[in-house]
């Protein structure tokens, strides 16, 4: 399955379409384009087989990394050539067999640049940061070993050259217990619109009604919060929860200001915005919604190895025809003897 009779041009090629299509459509798309006909349980292994080995090839990058960092941690060691970098962190759900939904973390590399623009909010022109040239990992499991996945992928970028680089997520405990493991000293920024959605519950928890006031209130709120005042919202939401004659919604607004109060810190925006930095995590975002157009289709369940394997694959493919290409051939490269 891994050497023969299979050409490496072919494995290459239909691991490559099973990361971007469900396997029957895949195949079909290989034989009507190859005009080659491979079964379903062949596209299934293939698939399968190149996701272990393209982890394999991760793990070799991983400790590589690690006993390159040794070196250039030492004084001397370490020289700022890179342009700014970022990684981005998020989760998705997807359907594990006898387990259910289940969280799969999401990480992107991306190079910061300058795009001139008008502001939607401010109508200033200006050159605002954005994500450009983004690599992805994907890990079904817990943060530890995902951290150092993303770690390994940042450092493969060229992190430890970076001038200046920054860590974005929303306000997940686990994503700032990995920006203090891995990247403690990346600036650290809440995502805009994960931020914004709070606020959006907060306004729901003083005016469930809705209305003008309502609607007033948020976007009063959301101004101040674009200017980087959010200990000032959480300040509010204490006092307005310190009056509130109803204790369950007391304690609501209560961690309602606990989120803006703890993050304020990473939500200066105004400041982010006048430093060229990105304020949103879209590039991540859009990142976790083309892994789960690949893997929770209708009807699809998956083993944690058959999952992992295809996050692995897909994640290669997300990064662009030249990392995979390049990951794919020293997989390829370092398979045992046949």
């Amino acid at each position: 399955m891994e050497r023969r009779p299979w050409s490496p041009r072919l494995l290459r090629l239909t691991s490559k379409l099973v990361a971007r299509l469900p396997y029957a459509e895949a195949l079909e798309v290989l034989a009507e384009v190859g005009g080659v006909s491979v079964s379903l349980s062949s596209g299934w292994r293939i698939g399968q087989a190149w996701g272990q080995h393209l982890q394999t090839e991760l793990a070799r990058e991983e400790a590589e990394q690690k006993a390159a960092a040794r070196a250039w941690s030492t004084p001397g060691g370490r020289q700022t050539q890179q342009p700014r970098m970022g990684v981005a962190l998020d989760g998705a759900m997807m359907h594990i067999r006898d387990e259910g939904w289940k969280e799969f973390k999401v990480g992107s590399v991306y190079q910061v640049a300058l795009q001139t623009r008008i502001d939607e909010r401010t109508g200033d022109q200006g050159e605002f940061g954005h994500a450009v040239q983004p690599s992805y990992v994907a890990y079904l499991g817990g943060p530890e070993v995902f951290g150092w996945q993303v770690w390994t992928e940042a450092q493969r970028r060229g992190w430890q050259r970076a001038a200046d680089t920054q860590v974005l997520g929303d306000g997940a405990p686990w994503i700032w217990n990995l920006h203090q493991e891995h990247f403690h000293t990346s600036l650290a920024t809440v995502d805009w619109y994960h931020a914004t959605q709070h606020l959006g519950e907060a306004k729901l928890l003083l005016y469930p009604e809705g209305g003008a006031a309502a609607t007033q209130w948020y976007n009063r709120q959301e101004q101040a919060l674009y200017l980087g005042h959010a200990a000032d919202i959480a300040q509010g939401l204490r006092k307005t929860a310190a009056l509130s004659p109803d204790p369950e919604r007391a304690v609501a607004l209560g961690k309602a200001a606990a989120y803006f109060s703890n993050n304020h810190d990473r939500m200066q925006y105004q400041d982010l915005r006048d430093e060229g930095w990105p304020i949103g995590s879209g590039v991540v975002e859009s990142g976790a919604k083309q892994f789960k157009a690949r893997v929770t289709g209708p009807g699809m369940r998956w083993s944690r190895t058959g999952a992992q394997n295809m996050l692995v694959l897909r994640a290669a493919i997300l990064s662009g025809q030249k990392r995979f290409d390049d990951l794919w051939s020293r997989a390829y490269k370092n398979l045992p003897p046949s």
